[in-house]
């Protein structure tokens, strides 16, 4: 699940992502309000914490045209100010929670899973992802392969979460790159093609039907194929 921070506060802003980061999210930090603006209308967020007072924009502002343009994405105000009319205003102008800093981390991740849960109760992803007996449950962080439990770390489970929600597509290393690890992919780099090699052991091993496959040349593929398919979808009988 990805966030979008706005926080001016840089140290406030590096303490929240690393934590929500160490807690399986992926965070995109911006420390103005014209760039929150411009992520805000270009990219996709699961949900949004705004600080209220920036340098240039207040986050008020930014969250009453983010609504006016259509945008539906869960929004959590930050601020200093505990004035039940700025909470009551953050509220009427489109914002679905007001946490009020200095504010404990444990309760920030509630809040956020708080609006997680009610978005998934509406027109969001089921919190459950199938495919062949493999089972991801987002909202508990388990995945199970048939009833074998499959224990992964933050990152693994972050990758296998993307391959899921797109399936049966071919993702190249630039995708993933930044989607799982929020980097811009580097040619001379191999930790994807490492961290998949690991997934893959984790979830494949042992099993006839395979799921992780490589795409020679574009990227990786999430799909049902049973041993005795190559990476390329082509039956190994056929090439005798």
């Amino acid at each position: 699940m990805k966030v979008l921070l706005v926080e001016d506060e840089q140290k406030l802003g590096e303490y929240i992502k690393k934590g929500l980061t160490e807690a399986g999210f992926i965070v995109d930090h911006y420390m103005t309000g014209l760039d929150g603006y411009h992520a805000l209308m270009t990219e996709e967020f699961s949900v949004v914490l705004m600080d209220v007072m920036l340098p240039d924009v207040s986050g008020f502002e930014l969250v009453q045209r983010y609504r006016a343009a259509g945008k539906h994405t869960p929004v959590l105000f930050l601020t200093a100010k505990d004035d039940l009319s700025d909470r009551i205003k953050g509220i009427e102008i489109g914002g679905d929670d007001y946490l009020t800093k200095p504010f404990a981390f444990a309760e920030l991740i509630v809040r956020i899973k708080s609006l997680l849960r009610r978005a998934n109760q509406s027109d969001y992803k089921s919190t459950v992802i199938h495919i062949a007996n493999l089972k991801m449950d987002i909202a508990k962080r388990t995945v199970y392969r048939g009833d074998i439990p499959i224990k992964l770390t933050a990152k693994e489970f972050a990758l296998l979460q993307l391959f899921l929600e797109r399936q049966g597509e071919v993702l190249p290393r630039t995708v993933i790159a930044s989607q799982v690890w929020d980097i811009n992919f580097d040619s001379d780099t191999n930790v994807i093609d490492v961290a998949i090699r690991r997934l893959r052991i984790k979830i494949d091993d042992g099993f006839d039907t395979k799921l992780i496959h490589t795409v020679r040349g574009m990227g990786y593929r999430l799909e049902p194929l049973d041993v005795g398919v190559g990476d390329d979808g082509i039956n190994k009988d056929d090439l005798k």
